[in-house]
C-alpha cells in the first residue's frame, strides 16, 4: 500500500520536471529577431550565446544604454542601439571587448537623403533580365579569413550592385559567407580606423553594411565581377 500512496507524488514532480523543461525550451526559442537600426542610427550587436554572456554584458553596461537579447542571423546577440554617431559605437565596442571579452557588429542603415536616386531605383522592387551569377576570378578556394575587421555589403542577391559598391571604396570587392548568408566584402584589414571610414563611405552612398569580426567570415572569392 505505502509503494502505491507513493507513486502519485513522484509522477507529479517527474510531471513538473517535465513542464518546466518545456518552459525552458520555449523560452529559449521565444528569442526575437533583431530590429533593423532606424535610418542614420548606428547599432551594436554583442555576440552573447548564453545567459552569463548576457548578464555579464549587463553588468558592465551603464542602465541608460538600453539592451534587448534577440537573433541576428543564426546567433544570438544583445542588441544596444542609439548612436548617432560611428564613434560612440565604436568606443562601446572596443569597451565590451576590453572588458567582458565579447565581439560586436555594428552595423547601419544609410539615410534616406543618402541614397541617390539610381539607388533608390534600384531597391525597388521590379521585374529584372536575368543576372550572370558572380563569377570569380581565382581558383574557387573557401577559407576563413584571419582577425581583423570585415566590412560586408548586403546586396540582396543583386549581383548589378557590385559595380556600385567597387565605386564607392575605389577597388575590387570579394564574396564572402557569413552567418550562413552572403555579403560582398567591401574591405578586410587589422586597421580599425580603416574598417570604420568604408563602413562611413558606404553609408553615405546609400548601402547596407556592416563591420564584423573577420575571423567568422568565410571567403568564397577573392575578387567578383559580373
Amino acid at each position: 500500500m505505502h509503494r502505491f500512496q507513493i507513486l502519485p507524488s513522484v509522477l507529479g514532480l517527474a510531471i513538473a520536471g517535465l513542464i518546466g523543461g518545456m518552459s525552458s525550451v520555449f523560452a529559449q526559442q521565444a528569442i526575437p529577431v533583431c530590429q533593423p537600426p532606424t535610418s542614420g542610427e548606428y547599432l551594436l550587436l554583442v555576440v552573447s550565446p548564453t545567459a552569463n554572456n548576457q548578464k555579464q554584458l549587463r553588468s558592465a553596461l551603464p542602465p541608460e544604454l538600453k539592451t534587448i537579447t534577440c537573433k541576428y542571423l543564426n546567433e544570438t546577440v544583445t542588441r544596444i542601439g542609439g548612436f548617432k554617431k560611428i564613434d560612440d559605437a565604436n568606443r562601446w565596442a572596443r569597451y565590451v571587448s576590453n572588458i567582458v571579452g565579447l565581439s560586436a557588429i555594428i552595423t547601419t542603415r544609410p539615410t534616406t537623403a543618402d541614397v541617390q536616386p539610381q539607388q533608390r531605383a534600384q531597391q525597388q522592387p521590379q521585374q529584372q533580365p536575368q543576372q550572370q551569377p558572380l563569377q570569380q576570378t581565382v581558383n574557387y578556394n573557401p577559407q576563413a579569413l584571419g582577425e581583423g575587421y570585415a566590412v560586408l555589403v548586403d546586396y540582396y542577391n543583386r549581383p548589378e550592385l557590385v559595380s556600385s559598391v567597387q565605386q564607392a571604396v575605389g577597388g575590387n570587392v570579394g564574396f564572402v559567407s557569413y552567418g550562413q548568408r552572403p555579403y560582398l566584402l567591401a574591405v578586410y584589414t587589422t586597421n580599425q580606423s580603416e574598417a570604420y571610414n568604408t563602413l562611413q563611405k558606404l553609408n553615405n552612398g546609400g548601402f547596407v553594411a556592416s563591420i564584423v569580426d573577420s575571423r567568422k567570415v568565410i571567403l568564397l572569392r577573392s575578387t567578383v565581377r559580373l
